[in-house]
């Protein structure tokens, strides 16, 4: 059998990252940033108010109380060149340029609220309540380095700056075909020997909380031909294709029969469990990448968590490698056949602990609604006491 983690090498190596495009921001969200942004101007471009109140010389509000003359108004894009001299005073609104010969806001709730003299309170030191220019971001600072996710923030910032439009590796667009005759769609009656189908809105919701657009393509049975033609029809809107089933050692394989001749996608079995049977390569002419994972739902689950997963972040130039895991101790002991790493679901606790779920089996999807992570068990242990330290996916 083929180790977990060569599996995984041979996908990285063949995955691609997705060519650049540029969008408008309000198209953005949740693709990677493919240039390098600067700030063409300082953030902010000129010392301003951070609230409202009065612009004063701190040296005439030090021996406060004190009352100054207001001598005018400044509101937010004010573009009047304004002074005070000494002994003065102006009523001055948040985000409102400061006036020259200004280094200090005096807060309305230190004063009367004086529109034409102003009690001050209290003593207003130098730079009090002042947003300086370039106090967030000088001219030409990166504010954005290449391979930033674009979230919320990073939006803010692009749009601070100035950007209308950005350089980004795009969401990749996922489709994913569940196959088998004993399938039936949600919400319609079952048959004798049915099953409603659940793979598909499990992983295309995998797909999108990785950053992905993930699309259902249906159910298609057990027929080879009838696998291709919708294949075909997919890969037009497709940059990564899941299948899910047809792929094990048995006589009704449709995933299997139809893209096992074609010699670009491998059929292997991999030391794990769940999800031993694995195929994966590219078809069409642009060679598109396609996973075929197991038909059961929690290996089909843990194969997408383990090796889909990764390649959708290479496919959007984020940093490349394994699931990341994090250290836990077990509440329970753990069992494990022998040269395969299992991937057991449970339920990480607080303080840094973890426990098997009850239920491990591979169709038993409740069980893995339960769980919150895979607790991973080596392929050399078969065996480990409550109290271990292990490593832990958190789901």
């Amino acid at each position: 059998m083929k180790s977990v983690d060569d599996h995984l090498s041979d996908i990285l190596r063949t995955v691609r990252v997705l060519a650049p495009l540029e969008l408008e921001l309000e198209r953005a969200l949740g693709t990677t940033l493919a240039e390098e942004v600067a700030a063409p101007v300082a953030m902010p471009p000129f010392d301003n108010s951070a609230m409202d109140g009065y612009a004063v010389r701190s040296e005439d509000v030090a021996d406060a109380p004190v009352t100054l003359p207001v001598i005018d108004d400044i509101a937010a894009g004010d573009g009047r060149l304004q002074a005070i001299g000494p002994g003065m005073a102006m009523r001055i609104m948040t985000g409102a340029p400061l006036p020259a010969g200004a280094d200090a806001v005096v807060p309305v709730e230190w004063t009367d609220g004086g529109t034409a003299r102003v009690a001050i309170g209290r003593p207003a030191v130098k730079g009090n309540a002042v947003r300086r220019s370039g106090e967030d971001v000088r001219a030409g600072d990166v504010v954005l380095p290449v391979g930033t996710p674009i979230g919320p923030a990073q939006l803010g910032v692009l749009a601070g700056v100035g950007r209308r439009r950005v350089l980004v590796r795009p969401r990749p667009r996922v489709v994913v075909i569940s196959t088998g005759a004993e399938l039936v769609e949600p919400g319609l009656p079952l048959g004798p020997g049915q099953i409603w189908e659940s793979n598909s809105f499990a992983l295309v919701a995998g797909v999108r909380e990785a950053g992905g657009e993930g699309y259902r393509a249906g159910i298609v049975g057990d027929d080879a031909a009838g696998f291709l033609d919708q294949l075909d029809a997919q890969l037009l809107r497709a940059d990564l294709v899941i299948t899910s089933g047809g792929v094990s050692m048995g006589a009704y394989e449709p995933v299997k029969e139809a893209l096992g001749p074609l010699g670009t996608v491998r059929f292997e079995r991999v030391a794990m469990q769940p999800g031993m049977p694995q195929g994966f390569g590219v078809v069409g002419e642009d060679q598109v990448p396609i996973f075929a994972l197991p038909g059961n739902p929690v290996s089909s689950f843990v194969s997408f968590v383990l090796f889909v997963r990764p390649a959708l972040r290479k496919m959007q130039g984020l940093p490349e490698g394994p699931t990341p895991t994090v250290r836990a101790v077990t509440t329970g002991p753990l069992r494990s056949p022998e040269g395969k790493r299992s991937y057991l679901r449970g339920v990480f606790g607080p303080g840094g602990t973890v426990g098997p779920v009850r239920r491990q089996g591979s169709h038993q999807l409740a069980a893995l609604a339960a769980a919150n992570a895979l607790i991973v068990v080596p392929e050399d242990v078969t065996e480990l006491p409550e109290g271990t330290d292990v490593e832990v996916i958190p789901l």
